[in-house]
């Protein structure tokens, strides 16, 4: 199963403070574990919510919003995806996880959709589609 892991923001990481050289050795050091174990398929931090937008929709509507967003505990400062056997493993992996932030913080896990979830509504045609799309973005991937 695919998650996706967010590390939640802080109202440091949302003032732009950057983690410590110690914090980004330990984080690092678990990211060559989480490669090792064949679990990392992607992951990176980000600038906080200040230099972000939000795209609102409203039927036809789209109305833009320059950040900051608070509340800072809501947001995300970076994120993992993984593959994992099962929601446990990908909790025990967290668990092994430095602390990302100075003081406390959250990480929060999500699994990620997979085609049978959709059911009945993805047809033959969408399957094609999204294996299409997804064949276009390995190969830009590699290059």
């Amino acid at each position: 199963m695919k998650v996706m892991v967010f590390v939640k923001a802080t109202q440091d990481s949302e003032t732009g403070i950057m983690p410590s050289t110690e914090v980004m050795t330990e984080m690092g050091q678990f990211n060559e574990e989480l490669a090792r174990a064949g679990i990392l398929l992607a992951g990176e931090g980000l600038h906080p919510s200040s230099k972000g937008v939000r795209v609102h929709f409203s039927g036809t509507d789209r109305t833009v919003t320059q950040g900051p967003f608070t509340p800072a505990q809501e947001l995300v400062a970076g994120y993992w995806l993984w593959q994992v056997d099962s929601m446990e493993k990908a909790i025990a992996w967290v668990k092994r996880c430095p602390n990302p932030m100075p003081g406390d913080s959250e990480i929060e896990i999500r699994p990620v959709f997979e085609a049978e979830d959709f059911g009945e509504a993805l047809t033959p045609e969408l399957r094609e589609q999204e294996d299409r799309i997804r064949a276009q973005v390995e190969t830009r991937q590699s290059e």
